[in-house]
C-alpha cells in the first residue's frame, strides 16, 4: 500500500516559486510556537527574582504550556481539517498573539503559569495547520522530503533558537520581552497569509469529538502532574490519585477512539509497527533534545556565570550543526535507509550526552567540551526528526492531513513537555539531594530555602547575603547543578542507547522503496 501510494504522488504537479515562498511564510509561526516551549531557559533567574515561583511553579511555568499544547494538537488538526486550515492559522495567530500579551505582564506565578496555559491553547492552532499546508502544497515526493526537512530544522531550531532570543532580550529589558516578540510575528504572518497560502480542508465532512478532546487534555495533565510531583516530592495521596485517574481516563480515550467513525487517532494505523513505531521514535527524540537544551542552557548562564547575552551567543554554535544535520540525514536515507539513519542519529545523540557527562569545573574548558556534546545532541535528534516527519506525513491521505500532523506534533510537543517534567525533575531531586550538606552553616532559613530548590533560587538569595557567605553558596550550587546535569545525561543517554535498538527494530522493512520508508 505504501508502494502504491509512493508510485502515484510520483506524477504529482511540482511545486513552483509561490509554493517555497509559502514554505518560508509558513517556518515563521512554526519557529515563533516551538520558541515560546524553551524560550524561558535564560529567563529562570529574572523569574526567580521577580516572582519567587517555588520549584514546582517553575517547572509548570516552564512546561504547562507544551502540556496543553500536545493535549490539543490532534483536536486542532481536526478542526483545521474541517474549517480550513489556512484559516485556523490565521486564527490562531490573532489568539497567540493575546495571550502573549497576558504572559509578558504577569505580576504573579500562578498567572504566567495561566497566560502559558493559554498560549499553549492558541499554539495548538498553529503548528498541526502549518504540516497540513506542506503536505497539500507538496505532493511530489522528492520536493515533499526536502520541504520536511526545512519544516523539521526550523521546530527544531526553533527549540534550539528560543533559549537564544530569550537571553539577548533579558540582557537588554525585562524577562516579559520573549513573550512581546511573538506579536509583530504574528501580525505579519496575518498580513501575507491570504496572499501567499493556499486554503486547504478535508473533502469528508467528519465530526469533531469534543469528548474525546477533553479526555485527551485531561488524561494528559492528570499523569503529567502525579508523575512530576511523585518525582519531585515522593508518593502522596493526591498526586496518586491523579496519576491513577489520568491513567483510567486514557484508557477511556483509546476505547473511545476505538468505536468512533472518525475518531482523533487512529489507533489501528498506530498498531502498524512502521507508524507506531515512527511516532514513539519521534516522541524520544524531541524528549531527548528538550533536556539538552534545558541542562546546556541553565549550566551557561548559572554556572559558568555568563549573563544572557554572551551565554546566548554561544548557544548559537551547536545550531551550525543543527542546520546541516537534516540535508545530510535526508540523503543518506536514500542510500543506506531511514531506520540505519535515525538508528544513527539516535546512537550519535547519545554520544553526545556522555560527552556532557564529562565537564568538570576545575578540568578542561567545561565550555567546549559543552559546545562539543550539545552539538553532538542536537544533529542526531534533528536527523532522527526529519526522517519521522517526512515519512509519517508521506503516506498520510491528504484528507487527513491536519490530523496527521497533529499527531506528530502531538508526540513532539508531549516528548518536549515530559523532558522538561521528568528530566527536570532528575535534576531538581539530585541537585536537592546534592546542595544541602554543602551550603555553609548557619545561613538564614530563607536562604537556605531558597538556595536548596534550585540554582537560580541559590542566586537570587546570594545577593541578599555578606559576600564570603554568598560565595559559598553560589559555589555550593554550582557544584550541586553540576552533579544533577551529569546525573540527567546518563539517564538520557541510556534513554537514547535503547531507542537506538528500537528503531532498528521496529522500523525494520526488507522491501518497502527507499523513497517511502527505506
Amino acid at each position: 500500500m505504501m508502494v502504491m501510494t509512493a508510485a502515484v504522488q510520483k506524477g504529482a504537479k511540482l511545486a513552483g516559486r509561490k509554493e517555497w515562498i509559502a514554505l518560508c511564510v509558513l517556518c515563521l509561526p512554526l519557529m515563533v510556537v516551538s520558541m515560546d516551549v524553551s524560550v524561558l531557559f535564560f529567563a529562570a533567574p529574572a523569574i526567580a527574582e521577580d516572582l519567587r515561583p517555588t520549584a514546582t511553579e517553575q517547572l509548570w511555568i516552564f512546561d504547562v504550556y507544551g502540556f496543553v499544547l500536545a493535549g490539543l494538537l490532534l483536536t486542532m488538526g481536526a478542526v483545521g481539517d474541517r474549517i480550513g486550515r489556512r484559516r485556523l492559522l490565521m486564527l490562531g495567530s490573532v489568539g497567540f498573539a493575546l495571550s502573549s500579551l497576558l504572559a509578558a505582564y504577569a505580576h504573579s506565578a500562578e498567572t504566567l503559569i495561566l497566560a502559558r496555559g493559554i498560549l499553549g491553547i492558541a499554539g495548538s492552532t498553529l503548528m498541526p495547520s502549518t504540516l497540513a499546508l506542506v503536505r497539500t502544497m507538496f505532493q511530489d515526493p522528492t520536493q515533499r522530503t526536502k520541504a520536511m526537512s526545512v519544516w523539521s530544522a526550523v521546530m527544531a531550531s526553533g527549540v534550539t533558537v528560543g533559549p537564544i532570543i530569550g537571553g539577548l532580550l533579558i540582557d537588554k529589558f525585562s524577562w516579559g520581552s520573549v513573550f512581546l516578540i511573538n506579536i509583530p510575528a504574528m501580525a505579519l504572518l496575518l498580513l501575507i497569509a491570504p496572499t501567499l497560502l493556499p486554503e486547504s480542508r478535508s473533502s469528508v465532512r467528519t465530526r469533531i469529538d469534543a469528548a474525546s478532546s477533553v479526555l485527551a487534555l485531561v488524561a494528559i495533565l492528570s499523569v503529567t502532574y502525579g508523575v512530576k510531583t511523585i518525582a519531585e516530592n515522593g508518593w502522596a495521596p493526591l498526586p496518586a490519585v491523579l496519576l491513577a485517574a489520568g491513567l483510567l481516563v486514557g484508557i477511556v480515550f483509546v476505547r473511545r477512539q476505538l468505536i468512533l467513525k472518525h475518531p482523533l487517532i487512529d489507533i489501528r494505523a498506530l498498531m502498524e509497527r512502521r507508524i507506531g513505531g515512527s511516532i514513539l521514535i519521534n516522541f524520544i527524540a524531541t524528549f531527548a533534545l528538550m533536556a539538552n537544551s534545558m541542562v546546556a542552557t541553565q549550566f551557561l548562564q548559572s554556572v559558568l556565570g555568563y549573563d544572557p547575552f554572551v551565554a546566548a551567543l554561544w548557544s548559537v554554535l551547536p545550531s551550525v550543526a543543527v542546520g546541516a544535520a537534516a540535508p545530510i540525514a535526508a540523503k543518506l536515507s536514500l542510500t543506506i535507509g531511514r531506520p540505519r539513519v535515525m538508528a544513527g542519529g539516535f546512537l550519535l545523540s547519545a554520544l553526545g550526552f556522555g560527552v556532557l557527562t564529562q565537564i568538570r569545573l576545575e578540568g578542561f574548558s567545561p565550555l567546549v567540551i559543552l559546545l562539543v556534546g550539545a552539538g553532538l545532541v542536537a544533529s542526531g535528534i534533528v536527523s532522527v526528526m526529519t526522517l519521522v516527519a517526512d515519512y509519517v506525513v508521506g503516506v498520510a491521505p491528504a484528507d487527513r492531513a491536519g490530523a496527521v500532523g497533529g499527531l506528530i506534533e502531538t508526540s513532539s510537543e508531549l516528548g518536549g513537555a515530559f523532558g522538561i517534567a521528568l528530566l527536570g525533575c532528575v535534576l531538581a531531586a539530585v541537585y536537592r539531594h546534592t546542595v544541602s550538606p554543602l551550603l555553609p552553616a548557619g545561613l538564614a532559613p530563607d536562604a537556605s530555602a531558597a538556595a536548596g530548590q534550585t540554582i537560580a533560587g541559590a542566586s537570587a538569595a546570594a545577593q541578599r547575603l555578606p559576600s564570603d557567605t554568598a560565595s559559598q553558596v553560589i559555589h555550593a550550587s554550582r557544584e550541586a547543578y553540576l552533579s544533577a546535569m551529569h546525573a540527567t545525561c546518563l539517564v538520557s543517554g541510556s534513554i537514547l542507547l535503547l531507542a537506538t535498538v528500537m528503531t532498528a527494530f521496529l522500523l525494520r522493512d526488507k522491501k518497502v522503496s527507499a523513497a517511502v520508508a527505506a
